[in-house]
């Protein structure tokens, strides 16, 4: 509210989330509110072109397990369940140092695509 630059970035999220809750209200009328947990996990895992990523790889720095790969086998769940303690802290660690690099990309690859926006948007309005 008091910070004017982001209320652009708010009203895309709102609208992104009215129109996966239309998705789901058309589907089931009666019990939507107790599908809005599903609707924000597949906002947070779908991968979004202004930063390059999915915004749970931003926050956590690795792409989210879904609920189908723990009944399937794969390769990460493996990994991550055989590795000792020291290992698995050792790469948490470099996970997290990586994490602000990805981060930064993020935050640049952002940055291009509002310039491009305004560029076209600029093109467009004028006379």
């Amino acid at each position: 509210m008091y910070y004017v630059a982001a209320n652009g970035l708010v009203e895309a999220f709102n609208k992104t989330l009215c129109n996966l809750l239309k998705n789901v209200i058309s589907k089931f009328k009666r019990d939507w509110h107790e599908r809005i947990e599903e609707v924000l996990w597949e906002y947070k895992t779908t991968y979004r072109s202004p930063t390059q990523a999915t915004p749970y790889s931003l926050v956590y720095g690795v792409e989210a397990v879904l609920p189908l790969e723990r009944q399937i086998p794969s390769l990460q769940l493996d990994i991550q369940e055989e590795l000792i303690d020291v290992e698995n802290a050792r790469l948490r660690l470099e996970e997290l140092e990586s994490l602000d690099e990805k981060r930064l990309e993020a935050q640049q690859s952002l940055e291009c695509y509002q310039a491009r926006l305004s560029r076209s948007f600029n093109k467009k309005g004028a006379p």
